[in-house]
């Protein structure tokens, strides 16, 4: 019998996370006036983004549910540790 592997990206109580294209990345930039610096980090190796392949300054928006909003959006920036 063959073991399934574990898919936490496909986990009910991971949010959505989705790459930026390089014109949505600018576009949020310019919009909120930040620097990829300026954002919260995640680690490339981070199993809920591991199927995207990601790369070091990508920019991963995160959907969460919220009780309250409806939807919140949260953005990281990719880095190599």
């Amino acid at each position: 019998m063959k073991k399934q592997k574990f898919k936490v990206d496909k986990h009910i109580l991971t949010p959505k996370h989705i790459k930026l294209s390089e014109k949505e990345k600018a576009q949020l930039m310019e919009k909120y006036n930040v620097t990829s610096k300026e954002l919260p980090k995640i680690i490339r190796t981070d199993a809920a983004i591991r199927e995207l392949d990601p790369k070091p300054s990508d920019i991963i928006k995160i959907i969460r549910k919220s009780p309250t909003a409806g939807e919140s959006t949260f953005y990281r920036v990719v880095i190599d540790v």
